[in-house]
């Protein structure tokens, strides 16, 4: 709780939490935030603009455009946030029993993490795609079998720094099962780390899905999903350039919003990047009375 306390001090990790939040409650209630059904036809509206009744205009099959944003922060936001929990929580596990338990463990598991790491992401990705088929289950699936190799070896430096501290130690002497120790001292000092590096790659895992979605791997019609509906925008680009706004808008302002509350997360984590900001905020200040001063002169 401390740490999201100073986190929120900053205004802009403030305000990108509370979007964040609201995205996902808005996911969560669709049914009730969506003005209609995102999958209704009517031809008679295919490009509309917007109205009263549909605020974004409707798409090439007169489907409201709003409706289908709503409903596609599920698979966009929602689903890619359960893979990433997903993922972090295998990589912590394998994460801690390699940090704490060194040795053979260490070995075996980060070997492991060696030839799923040796692979680039993207490449990988394509090929369980190619293997198991297009759709956002088959992405979601392959993101929680490739990030878990790069959350499993952060985690275990981040253990490490921790597992021979002394109060480790002396737990250890005292007779405390190592379980115990774990849950009590290390996944305290450690949950900190890993929110910051869970948070990091939750702005990447957006863009990948929907970057997937608008190359059509992923999720497929007649669902709703961002990157989906930047596709199927695609065709009126030049002539109706608004019906692509309205999803490309809000992929940078959730990926935007990820990436500034990872920032603060790292700077509530590190006082060295703490003073290092307030310095900067001191010499643009400065910097701005005197430009002030000139101008008044």
């Amino acid at each position: 709780m401390a740490l999201l306390r100073n986190v929120l001090r900053d205004r802009l990790a403030s305000m990108s939490f509370g979007i964040l939040a609201a995205v996902m409650i808005v996911g969560i209630l669709a049914p009730v935030f969506a003005p209609h059904d995102p999958y209704e036809v009517h031809m008679e509206l295919r490009y509309a603009s917007a109205s009263w009744e549909y605020w974004l205009g409707n798409d090439h099959l007169g489907r409201c455009i709003l409706s289908r944003l709503i409903y596609g922060i599920r698979p966009s936001v929602l689903w890619v946030f359960a893979a990433l929990v997903l993922s972090v929580g295998l990589g912590a596990v394998l994460g801690f029993l390699a940090g704490y338990f060194k040795g053979t463990t260490d070995a075996v598991l980060m070997r492991i993490c060696d030839v799923m790491l040796s692979f680039p992401g993207y490449v990988m990705t394509l090929a369980l795609i190619g293997i198991l088929g297009v759709g956002l289950e088959n992405i979601l699936l392959a993101f929680l079998l490739l990030k878990w190799a790069w959350f499993t070896r952060i985690i275990r430096t981040s253990v490490m720094q921790h597992a021979e501290a002394d109060y480790v130690t002396f737990a250890k002497v005292t007779g405390v099962s190592d379980a115990k120790i774990m849950l009590r001292h290390l996944v305290p000092v450690t949950l900190p780390d890993i929110a910051v590096i869970a948070s990091s790659s939750f702005g990447t895992m957006v863009l990948q899905i929907s970057g997937f979605s608008f190359l059509g791997l992923g999720i497929q019609a007649p669902n709703a999903e961002w990157g989906m509906m930047l596709n199927e925008a695609r065709a009126v680009m030049f002539s109706k350039p608004e019906f692509m706004l309205a999803p490309g808008f809000a992929i940078i302002v959730v990926v935007c919003s990820i990436n500034f509350l990872s920032d603060a997360l790292q700077v509530a984590l590190d006082p060295k990047l703490s003073t290092a900001k307030r310095q900067r905020r001191r010499r643009f200040a400065a910097q701005v009375g005197k430009l002030g001063r000139k101008e008044v002169a």
